[in-house]
């Protein structure tokens, strides 16, 4: 069995290891976070300060992108998007990772305190009941300060959040 995650897909995008994990694990992927994958490809602004470290995360999200826009990967996605919380089938990376997406609606519950992405990275973890996994820091603190009923680890604790039991089985 899998190791769940939600996470956005530019995280797949810019840590390599995510797609090399030591054991299965599925990616849950609000479907907004992919739109956002193609504002980073048309965006004239650096990601990353380093500019080899920024031409690589941005090689590597239009790699993401043109994996997503396969044809068989393409209509999984598609299916995903007629129904409210749908998801889409298992988009495969290698023998360990996978990428479902999810049609995640805001419904602004957080909406004060997050942004549109981050609220629906909250709802997609509260509704499936697993955790979210990112490189935001501040977001984290927001998550722990508002006292939000969801699990996060941050990406530096990515080999720790895998041998975690999830919340639902402590």
């Amino acid at each position: 069995m899998s190791r769940p995650f939600v996470t956005e897909a530019v995280m797949v995008a810019i840590y390599g290891q995510l797609l090399a994990p030591p054991a299965p694990v599925e990616y849950i992927v609000p479907y907004t976070t992919i739109l956002e994958l193609y504002e980073f490809q048309s965006s004239a602004d650096p990601m990353m300060d380093n500019a080899t470290d920024d031409q690589h995360v941005k090689t590597k999200i239009n790699e993401l992108i043109s994996y997503f826009e396969e044809p068989l990967n393409k209509k999984k996605i598609e299916r995903a998007l007629a129904v409210p919380w749908a998801k889409s089938p298992a988009i495969l990376f290698g023998d360990q990772a996978s990428i479902t997406i999810v049609n995640a609606m805001d419904t602004a519950q957080y909406g004060e305190y997050f942004d549109p992405i981050e609220t629906e990275l909250i709802l997609t973890s509260q509704r499936l009941g697993i955790p979210i996994l990112t490189d935001q820091v501040e977001l984290i603190a927001r998550i722990i300060e508002s006292e939000s009923p969801v699990q996060v680890f941050d990406i530096d604790d990515f080999d720790f959040a895998m041998d975690d039991e999830p919340l639902d089985q402590v």
